[in-house]
């Protein structure tokens, strides 16, 4: 097949790049920091024409430092995206995989003794800055059971970052319908792995407590460290990617599959786990916290399992050690 990757210099696209050769695709590559932006409708037409599919990679990504982040991540984002998917249909190029992510469904899913399945608001600032970090139950405030998100989830984004990635889904979904593409959403969860962006506000949380182990500071955990999050290995990602070109969702439909490990861990277990990796020095709790964050988000990847064949290879603590151990 042959591949149009945006993003491909980035983070998980040029994991993406290189399991695609490895199964044989012809991979054609567009990244920014080559000078190729898909806001570019000229440059990605001429780029688009002659291939079969897209990975979309290509985003800005973290949650977003102030209210001032909102222009940048609707352009990079939104209006990217409306511009790749117009250029693929001006090229014929019928088949898209989309890099999405969990951040969709906002907080994850939870269990009222009294209320059954609910779904929180977003915490108080009141609360946070007062350490009750776990979410109550919306109709009687009870302390709540977290469970796991499956696709049909209600989609309930709390950030710059998040609203911009269901707006993709929802042009991918559009182009669909009125090109008869096929479109897949791969909503990955926490993903770490090698060559990950480090030292700048956006970077995941992982790359962020490496560099405070590579000064010799310990990591800084917010809140109480009890967040749950699914950490999923980058090489993990990207061959879900390779499944998902292979995959044969009906046309003019988008189909949504959580891309996760399905084994969840807290922040602080993650904080721990890559500094005894690294050797120390240990994890210091703060209690601080970020508007926007929420408090677990735990999936369900039995879909995935089922439609790609995709099921996470890389366990927690041995993902971790060698995370720990790149230069």
């Amino acid at each position: 097949m042959h591949v149009l990757v945006t993003g491909s210099a980035g983070f998980i696209g040029s994991h993406v790049v290189e399991a695609l050769r490895e199964r044989g695709h012809d991979v054609r590559t567009f990244d920014l920091r080559s000078g190729e932006d898909v806001r570019d409708e000229a440059t990605l037409t001429r780029r688009l024409t002659g291939l079969d599919a897209v990975c979309h990679q290509a985003a800005k990504v973290g949650l977003g430092v102030d209210v001032s982040d909102l222009p940048a991540y609707a352009s990079a984002n939104v209006l990217g995206t409306a511009v790749l998917l117009a250029a693929m249909a001006r090229t014929g190029v019928d088949r898209l995989v989309l890099a999405s992510s969990m951040v969709v469904y906002g907080e994850g899913a939870y269990g009222c003794p009294d209320h059954g399945r609910v779904r929180p608001g977003p915490r108080a600032v009141g609360d946070l800055a007062a350490g009750r970090f776990e979410p109550r139950c919306p109709v009687c405030a009870a302390s709540l059971t977290p469970a796991t998100v499956r696709e049909d989830a209600p989609m309930d984004p709390r950030n710059a970052y998040a609203d911009t990635k269901l707006a993709q889904e929802h042009l991918a979904a559009s182009w669909a319908r009125a090109t008869g593409g096929t479109a897949v959403a791969l909503r990955y969860h926490n993903v770490y792995g090698s060559r990950m962006p480090r030292d700048t506000p956006y970077a995941g949380v992982a790359a962020i407590f490496r560099s405070c182990l590579e000064r010799g500071e310990p990591p800084h955990v917010f809140e109480d460290g009890g967040q749950r999050r699914d950490f999923v290995h980058v090489r993990d990602v990207a061959r879900a990617n390779v499944l998902a070109l292979a995959s044969a969702p009906g046309a003019g439909e988008l189909r949504a599959y959580n891309i996760a490990s399905g084994e969840p861990h807290t922040v602080g277990q993650m904080a721990v786990a890559l500094a005894k990796a690294y050797g120390g020095p240990d994890p210091v709790v703060t209690g601080e916290y970020r508007l926007g964050d929420v408090r677990h988000i735990v999936a369900s990847p039995d879909r995935a399992a089922i439609d790609l064949g995709f099921r996470s290879s890389i366990r927690f603590d041995e993902g971790m050690a060698a995370f720990a151990a790149q230069s």
